[in-house]
């Protein structure tokens, strides 16, 4: 009857609109709770309705770090074929984990890459995500890092002690690294960057992490023609009056689509655009397994996706 099931499902998903065939769908990588039980996926055919699967339970236990945490997984394909993953392994800790898969489901063992152990005074390593350079062969990891007294002009702008900018390193086969160098500064506490290519330009996604004296907590972008530098001043807020952070977009089926957690909401948002310059406020269109927190999308095959779904 198990069987019966999911091939039914896989050809309702295999479908969409009048008969027309889609090969791909999305997937999100996504943390529950603290992110202590690992790894989680859901999954969309048309990017607003979202499925858990594995009835919600996780599909990679953490070991990576002394708190042992998966949280913020980002995942994306890269150059080798392979699916390479970042996420946060702690609140306190100098490292992030890494981890690769060829299908999603078997992964190689959980690295713990200490890429600010060199800062005595950083404070964390927060919301990592990986880009694929193929002009260049090499992989970008860039996160956000605290180090007190680096960057005075916004010390007691932020939450508590927190006063985040973008780092950076590069690697070839995530067994050596490059030093780690800032990657975006522009004045202000920013987090929870995420890079797409769009042409010849470099598009950022950021969260101003403000707090005073008055609140900003909104999702800009930033360009630059080089992935690792020259990012130039963060647009107006794309975001709308609430408070949102994750920011993790895909361009689908003509549009680009911003998915964003209003954490303070308890809930998933979401704006899209045609352009990258006009945006659209479809937070009430989308819907998200109960409990899901800050991941990233990614395009996966029908046969990628009947993997997991098995």
């Amino acid at each position: 009857m198990k069987k019966i099931f999911l091939s039914f499902v896989l050809c309702c998903v295999a479908c969409y609109g009048y008969g027309q065939r889609q090969d791909s769908a999305l997937l999100f990588s996504y943390f529950i709770n603290n992110g202590e039980d690992g790894l989680h996926f859901a999954w969309s055919k048309d990017g607003y309705s979202w499925q858990a699967l594995k009835g919600g339970s996780s599909f990679l236990t953490p070991t990576a770090g002394v708190d042992k945490l998966m949280r913020d997984p980002c995942i994306i394909r890269g150059g080798d074929g392979l699916f390479h993953m970042v996420w946060t392994v702690s609140w306190n800790e100098k490292s992030i984990g890494y981890a690769s898969s060829k299908d999603l489901v078997n992964w190689s063992p959980q690295q713990d890459i200490p890429v600010m152990a060199h800062e005595n005074d950083a404070l964390n390593c927060w919301a990592p995500e990986i880009f694929y350079d193929a002009a260049n062969s090499e992989y970008m990891i860039y996160w956000a890092t605290t180090i007190p007294g680096r960057f005075p002009e916004s010390d007691t702008a932020g939450d508590s002690k927190y006063n985040h900018r973008m780092y950076y390193v590069t690697t070839k086969d995530f067994k050596t690294f490059s030093r780690a160098a800032v990657l975006y500064d522009k004045g202000f506490n920013v987090i929870d960057a995420s890079i797409h290519k769009e042409g010849q330009r470099y598009i950022m996604f950021l969260k101003n992490e403000t707090l005073k004296p008055v609140p900003e907590k909104n999702i800009r972008m930033a360009t630059s023609t080089q992935l690792t530098a020259g990012y130039g001043q963060a647009s107006k807020p794309i975001t709308g009056n609430y408070w949102a952070e994750g920011p993790t977009a895909v361009k689908w089926q003509g549009k680009w689509i911003v998915y964003f957690d209003k954490y303070t909401q308890h809930a998933y948002g979401a704006v899209t655009s045609t352009d990258l310059l006009h945006w659209q406020d479809e937070s009430d269109k989308v819907s998200f397994p109960k409990g899901l927190r800050h991941g990233t999308v990614l395009k996966v095959s029908f046969a990628e996706l009947q993997k997991l779904m098995q």
